[in-house]
């Protein structure tokens, strides 16, 4: 883990965040390559789940909302961790991630926690000019209870019927104990979640194990390796009383089983409790039957921070060259083509010759409509390995032969072949490949 912490720091994936000024725990900034890499990502949760399907709308709901609504979901009421602190080193921690209450993890002193108290975890804010009690609002916590509040505008104005799901990505807070793991655990993350309103006519489990399904093939798609991905599913002790079913989808970090996302049958529980709390009818009714009822809902809700991580972790591999008497060794990101930052790095054989850099320089301009390019140029082994860093899956060298026969030798990542491609046949080449 440390090494790959360093790799994306070093190659612009990842930084902490106000790093000049001594960080802040549980914050994190995207770097160049970072931004493009976890952008990818989204970018593949919302084509599969919105954009390839017809039964599910778009929404983006704002960060601040009403404060009833977080008594109506009950984050206020219950949304809390047990906190614990060390009396002697003053170091605090949160008692589900503790072995024991007896010692402490950080000093070794028995008998110096305190009990167990509840923390909320709804990072707090004020609206207005004056901060007192009537002002306080919260950043939201998750992004699903948008989506709960304005269910009647949006099936109205979209002009949909159960079964229908609503989409949406981004930001949420939460007021982490222990933030840690480097992006598994902070206090900013972005989410992406699905509701997924279904009719009570019985096939209410039917949708929760296609949602399942779906939810496998995707991370399949996008070459999770199998043996590092689980579906773990909740007993009943184990899932909320509202609860009729739920999967945890899970990935072997280096320290352990994480969760990334949890897929859930939450019943009625959450338009009920928003009726309830607000007084409007939030029930769907149907035209057809002219019958009116709650619908019932299927929820998959993913860490985006978190799905970037893994797909880091997952294509990391530290590999040994064997060329004859001579072994080295690279590092390499193996990256889906379809996620990785850049897909195409062009560069001449010789940085001090013109002609080499202009052709490059050229041909680089003429892809970057077609994939993700980026130019760059020094000593060709170093070029390699760099962009074997940042999970580039081919290489274009320009050389002299480009300039007389006007192809390219294009070099691919995971088996290092190389191909010599004509410069006009290039685009269809990539487009095939990634």
């Amino acid at each position: 883990m440390d090494e790959i912490v360093a790799l994306a720091k070093r190659r612009g994936f990842i930084f902490q965040s106000s790093e000049i000024y001594g960080g802040i725990g549980g914050f994190f900034d995207y770097g160049p390559l970072g931004a493009v890499l976890k952008r990818n990502v989204k970018d593949a949760w919302w084509r599969e789940n919105v954009e390839l399907r017809d039964d599910v709308v778009a929404f983006d709901s704002s960060i601040v909302m009403h404060p009833r609504t977080w008594e109506a979901s009950g984050h206020v009421a219950a949304f809390h961790d047990k906190l614990v602190d060390c009396r002697n080193c003053k170091h605090r921690f949160r008692a589900d991630h503790l072995p024991s209450l007896e010692k402490c993890p950080d000093c070794g002193m028995t008998g110096t926690l305190t009990e167990p108290r509840n923390f909320n975890l709804m990072m707090k804010t004020a609206i207005g000019p004056m901060e007192d009690t009537s002002a306080q609002a919260y950043l939201r916590p998750e992004t699903a209870q948008g989506i709960f509040v304005n269910f009647k505008n949006i099936y109205q104005s979209a002009r949909k019927k159960p079964p229908f799901g609503i989409a949406q990505i981004g930001k949420s807070f939460r007021n982490e104990i222990t933030p840690g793991n480097f992006t598994f655990r902070v206090r900013e993350f972005e989410q992406a979640e699905l509701e997924f309103f279904v009719p009570q006519d019985g096939r209410d489990l039917e949708w929760f194990n296609q949602w399942v399904t779906a939810r496998k093939k995707w991370y399949s798609d996008y070459g999770v390796r199998p043996d590092r991905l689980r579906f773990y599913e909740l007993t009943p002790e184990e899932r909320p009383f509202y609860a009729k079913a739920g999967i945890d989808v899970e990935y072997l970090f280096p320290w352990g089983w994480g969760e990334l996302e949890s897929i859930a049958h939450r019943g009625t529980y959450d338009l009920d409790r928003h009726i309830e709390y607000s007084g409007k009818d939030l029930q769907f009714f149907d035209e057809a039957t002219k019958q009116k009822y709650t619908p019932i809902l299927i929820e998959s809700s993913a860490g985006m921070d978190r799905t970037t991580l893994t797909m880091l972790i997952d294509a990391y591999e530290r590999e040994t060259i064997v060329d004859g008497e001579k072994t080295t060794e690279r590092t390499v990101l193996r990256f889906h083509p379809k996620i990785a930052p850049v897909q195409a790095g062009v560069f001449p054989l010789a940085r001090n010759k013109p002609e080499l850099v202009e052709r490059a320089q050229s041909i680089e301009r003429g892809l970057r409509a077609h994939c993700r390019t980026q130019y760059d140029e020094g000593n060709v082994g170093q070029l390699y390995r760099r962009q074997d860093e940042i999970g580039t899956p081919f290489c274009l060298m320009i050389d002299y032969d480009t300039l007389g026969d006007a192809t390219v030798t294009v070099r691919e990542r995971d088996s290092m072949k190389q191909d010599r491609v004509g410069q006009d046949a290039l685009e269809g080449y990539l487009r095939e490949r990634l």
